[in-house]
């Protein structure tokens, strides 16, 4: 047989510590390493990984529109967005951080959003191109999910020490929380893919 995938041979990959484990003998259902359950493919992955991700696309919208902080000061007070936050910090010539702010808290969530989108879609219509490349992808938004917090990391910084410093007061907006939580449901929408369905709908070729 040439192209057997893993289930064709009796071999399954744990979903917690990714053990390569072997489900020839039928009460081998619990990974020897971690003991959690072992699942040939899960048939609800796309639809949960779905789920978390149009949760993530909807507020992904007042995430960006709706200020991530609110601060007063005696000259009044201001309300500051992400791209707001950006464009200040372009102006007082801190444009590596702005750069570094903007590529993580607007580009990253969007392209993982287009990203996650893309693999369920082709995994949905039992795509067989370029199964590799896709493996890679997914890997990648796994990778830097975690880096999607910058913002929100920025943001509490910035009111800790303002306020320990008493300058101002400084409060984290609905932006902040909206924000927060799209990094917090994509991550669970790839958490809850299977990319093992990348590679099911490939036929396997027998000799």
């Amino acid at each position: 047989m040439v192209g057997a995938n893993g289930a064709d041979a009796d071999l399954v990959t744990c979903d917690i510590c990714e053990t390569l484990c072997s489900t020839r003998d039928e009460s081998a259902t619990h990974c020897p390493c971690c003991n959690a359950s072992l699942h040939v493919r899960r048939s609800d992955s796309l639809a949960r990984s779905a789920a978390f991700l149009i949760a993530a696309a909807i507020l992904y919208i007042p995430a960006n529109l709706l200020p991530v902080m609110h601060t007063d000061t005696i000259f009044g007070a201001q309300d500051d967005t992400i791209m707001s936050g950006v464009l200040v910090l372009l102006e007082t010539g801190s444009w590596p951080l702005a750069l570094l702010v903007f590529f993580a808290s607007i580009v990253v969530p969007l392209l993982k959003l287009l990203s996650i989108t893309m693999l369920l879609v082709t995994c949905w219509r039992k795509s067989t191109r370029n199964p590799l490349p896709r493996t890679q992808l997914f890997r990648i938004v796994e990778a830097v999910g975690r880096w999607s917090m910058l913002d929100v990391y920025v943001v509490t910084v910035l009111v800790a020490l303002v306020q320990f410093q008493s300058l101002a007061s400084v409060h984290p907006g609905g932006g902040a929380l909206a924000f927060g939580a799209v990094v917090v449901l994509t991550m669970l929408s790839a958490q809850n893919f299977d990319s093992r369905l990348i590679w099911a709908a490939i036929e396997t070729p027998h000799e």
